[in-house]
């Protein structure tokens, strides 16, 4: 297959902002981020303005999804002066929203749930005042480690569903499509205060059809927060960039979404889940004033 060529719409400023506060306050408590990890197009712009994603439980996923960078090998030792050092980052940069997410470790008994756990308790008590967002894996379908997140409390819970469904087994060989939606219905039954998020890519060969659908899906169970974001392949390893969707296309999906009734979605071809997640939450919270 041919590779597609950029369009204009997709050109950032080049620069990745590792240097500067942000850099210098994740190197020194020994901490990683997703925007690095990850290779997310909008990492300069987020570094230079203070802000990241943490990344808890190592560098290293125990998923072989086709479209990730993130790398795929043998886990880490759980480190567990992360949360605290994660809750002393967020006090020393300032945060006012705080996205937390983590490498899919499949091989710890609870996913890592217990981790998130204690890194949103600790930021907690650094930072109480500050809004904590967590973008988690599956774990694997299991519905208590799901509890044990949500009984510490975050604002937003955030699983990203990456794809429509009939991709799921070229993109996301590991996963499922059922599971994923499970997670997200029960957050909103055991836990109706948490405003629920989950996200997606395009330009991997879905239908606007089948992203209709999938939006339609997320209406149902009670998804409170979506973004759409533009697939962008990390190397010629990864799976293939099948199409750069028109920015115009993007505001027809916010439109349905919207139309359909989901409180707030975000589409554009450099959204991705964490991108200006802090004012996002602050746009909806007004809304329901």
């Amino acid at each position: 297959m041919t590779h597609l060529r950029k369009p204009e719409w997709l050109k950032v400023e080049k620069g990745r902002g590792t240097r500067g506060k942000v850099g210098h306050t994740l190197r020194s408590y020994q901490l990683h981020s997703v925007c690095e990890q990850a290779g997310c197009p909008n990492q300069g712009e987020c570094f230079n303005n203070g802000t990241a994603t943490f990344l808890l439980l190592g560098n290293y996923c125990t998923r072989n999804c086709t479209f990730c960078k993130v790398t795929k090998d043998l886990p880490e030792k759980v480190d567990p002066f992360e949360p605290e050092h994660v809750a002393l980052a967020v006090s020393d940069m300032g945060l006012n929203h705080v996205v937390i997410t983590s490498v899919t470790r499949d091989d710890l008994p609870d996913g890592g749930a217990g981790h998130f756990a204690k890194t949103i308790k600790a930021v907690r008590r650094r930072v109480p005042d500050a809004s904590i967002e967590v973008l988690i894996p599956d774990f694997k379908g299991d519905s208590e480690a799901l509890k044990i997140v949500l009984r510490s409390k975050p604002d937003i819970l955030n699983h990203n569903v990456e794809t429509v469904p009939e991709l799921y087994r070229q993109v996301r060989p590991m996963a499922s499509f059922d599971r994923s939606m499970e997670l997200l219905r029960r957050v909103k039954e055991y836990a109706p205060s948490i405003y629920s998020k989950s996200g997606f890519m395009v330009g991997l060969g879905e239908t606007p059809q089948q992203v209709n659908l999938l939006l339609n899906k997320l209406h149902e169970i009670g998804c409170d927060i979506v973004t759409i974001g533009q697939y962008l392949m990390p190397s010629i390893k990864h799976y293939q960039v099948r199409e750069y969707v028109h920015p115009d296309q993007f505001a027809k999906y916010q439109e349905t979404g919207l139309a359909l009734g989901i409180p707030f979605i975000v589409s554009g071809p450099l959204v991705r889940s964490s991108y200006h997640a802090g004012k996002d939450f602050e746009k909806l919270k007004s809304r329901q004033i």
